[in-house]
């Protein structure tokens, strides 16, 4: 099964990459407060996104050295 996240488009530079922001909440484990986490994934774009929309990536085979995801849908303009 294919992991999915969603995360906002951070650069479109690239000719069919863009590089999305995935940003998650997870509990420290002693003090128990909400830390906000965030990393930058490659994803592989056919769409023609643009920097700032929000959009789905899905896991797929390797496109290149270092892109490991797909988009697949874009979630809002």
């Amino acid at each position: 099964m294919a992991v999915v996240k969603i995360g906002e488009v951070v650069s479109a530079k690239m000719q069919k990459t863009v590089v999305v922001k995935v940003t998650y909440r997870v509990k420290h484990p002693f003090y128990k407060k909400l830390l906000t986490r965030t990393k930058k994934f490659k994803a592989h774009d056919e769409k023609g996104t643009k920097t700032g929309q929000k959009v789905k990536i899905t896991e797929t085979k390797p496109f290149a050295k270092d892109v490991r995801y797909e988009v697949t849908e874009v979630l809002n303009a």
